[in-house]
Order: C-alpha cells, then structure tokens, then sequence
C-alpha cells in the first residue's frame, strides 16, 4: 500500500533524508519514530505530495506521488500535528466542505460525515463551531477530516496531541480497529504509546533508517546494559563497590541515600543471565539487610536511546 523507495531529500547544503526506504502492506500498524531535525517530518511530507524527493520514489496504493499525485493523494488521510481547521465552522459543516473538496457526491457525503462524526465521538458536538471546542476535540475533528473519504493509508502525526486519558485510550481502539483494514503510519514522540499501538516500528536518525521491526523484536535485540536497582541498608559507598565487585558481568552504576541509613543502588548488567538472585547472595553474605530489588524491563525507548547514541558516535568519526 505504501512504498518509500530510497528516497532523498536537501534543502540547500543540509541533507534532511537520505537514501530512506520502506514498505508498509495492508493491515500494518507502523510507527515513525525519531528525533527533532532526524528527517521524520520531511518522509512525511514527501508521502502526502507536500514536498517532492530530489532522488526516489513514493507509491501510494501503487500511484507515483509525482507521476499520479492526485490519486496518491486521494489515497491518504492525513492527521498533521497541527489540524489545519476553520474555527468559525461547525464540525459538520467542516466535514461537508471537506467531503467537497474529495468531490464526493452529495448522499455518499452525508453518510460518510455521520460515519465518522460517530466513529470519532462527535455526535454531541457535531453542530458546535470548531472554535469552542477544547484542544482534544480539535484533535478529534482533524481525525475525522482524514478518514472522512475512507483511504486505504491514514498517516497519523502526534494522534494523541491533546487528547486526555480516556480520549487516549478510545483513540487506540479505533487505531486497532483501522489497522485491521487499512495501512496506518504514526509519527509519535510517546514511545509507549507507540509501543502499545503499534504492529511495527521504523526509527529515522540523521535521515537515514536505523531499525525497522516489531517492538519485540526490536527490544530483543537491544544490547544496551539492563539497569537492575535494590535498596541496602548501609551508607558505606566503598563496601557497596566491594559487595558486587566479583560478580561477573555487573558493573557498579549509582547509590544515594534513601533515608535511615538506607541506600538506593543502581547496577549495570549486560545482556544475558539475570543477576538478581546472585546480587541478593552477595547481600546476604556480606550482612547487608536488602529491601527491594528489581530489574527495569527493557522498552522501546531505551532501544531509541541507544539508537540515538550509537547515531551520533557514528556521524562524530566519519
């Protein structure tokens, strides 16, 4: 359904994307995930038809976004961060004009705008001018507008921008819903909202692609030290460091007081047997009363740090 083909994009000496490819069939939950300035934005708007690829190609539902852009385009629901409404219109009529706009014929408009004004949870406002509403309600007006001529890809960026947490969650179930049907791409700085969401994850760094898989997959293969934290009742800095100083692969992190002579201690791991009924053995046999211990569970966000780091160790020797 959607094919970004190597492509690139500058804007003067600075190189925004650079040689960036994907495909994403139907049925296909995909965040976009990156830093600011990463070229996320700019794949954006070479999909949709804003801006075109010095060096590529993008199809939508097999149409060149330069060769057949109005049918590329008629292919999207585009949701940007900022949803580009009038605030002088009411909902309903914001959604007719928009309907207009996709020369959708009179009756297939009206069904199609009480589809959504439902599907969206807009109903109760349905005849209020778009001004008066909260910003979650913009949100969900802007929603609306792009899935209004139902298009096989619905590009969602920042989705949850406003929204408060039942909003959130409502917002996830119909993502679901419409992941079951159409191709759906988000672009989202929430990284556990993205891992809830989504089927599968691309990360742009310094307009390239650094990963692409599953969240699972992607979390598997993060190599990063796993941070364990335990609370030990001593204040002694150096018999902390000796305590776990023999134990293989385990590296001294942090500590900091935690009150009654109590001390929260952060331990690095590397990847691979856990180590925390080994730390607990070296507590004990030192006399050291131990009250809590617990290994942080490896997330999408520490795999897009990692990302990160290695991104700007690797730009900073070429």
């Amino acid at each position: 359904m959607l094919v970004v083909d190597r492509v690139h994009k500058s804007f003067g000496k600075h190189a925004a994307v650079r040689g960036v490819s994907f495909e994403l069939p139907r049925g296909q939950v995909v965040g976009l995930l990156g830093p600011n300035g990463a070229g996320k934005t700019t794949t954006i708007r070479m999909i949709t038809g804003f801006l075109p690829p010095d060096q590529g190609r993008v199809l939508v539902n097999g149409h060149d976004t330069l060769d057949d852009s109005a049918a590329a385009r008629r292919s999207i629901g585009y949701l940007p961060e900022s949803a580009p409404l009038y605030p002088e219109m009411s909902v309903r009529g914001y959604l007719e004009y928009r309907g207009r706009l996709f020369a959708m014929p009179r009756r297939e408009r009206r069904i199609a705008v009480d589809r959504v004004l439902t599907r969206c949870w807009l109903a109760d406002v349905a005849d209020r001018r778009i001004g008066h509403l909260s910003k979650g309600y913009k949100q969900r007006v802007g929603l609306a507008a792009a899935l209004l001529h139902d298009p096989p890809v619905v590009i969602l960026d920042e989705p949850s921008n406003g929204l408060d947490p039942t909003q959130i969650s409502e917002t996830r179930r119909l993502i679901a819903e419409l992941g079951q049907t159409h191709t759906l791409l988000i672009s989202s700085h929430i990284l556990p909202e993205v891992e809830r969401t989504c089927t599968r994850v691309v990360i742009i760094i310094r307009g390239l692609v650094r990963a692409d898989g599953t969240p699972a997959d992607l979390i598997s293969r993060n190599t990063g030290p796993a941070r364990i934290t335990l609370e030990v009742r001593t204040t002694d800095d150096t018999l902390l460091r000796g305590v776990f100083a023999s134990l293989p692969g385990v590296s001294f992190g942090s500590a900091a007081p935690a009150g009654d002579g109590w001390s929260a201690v952060t331990l690095l791991q590397q990847s691979g047997t856990d180590m925390r009924e080994a730390i607990a053995a070296a507590c004990a046999a030192r006399g050291l009363p131990l009250r809590a211990l617990a290994r942080e569970r490896s997330t999408l966000e520490g795999v897009f740090l990692s990302l990160l780091e290695s991104g700007e160790a690797r730009e900073a020797s070429a």
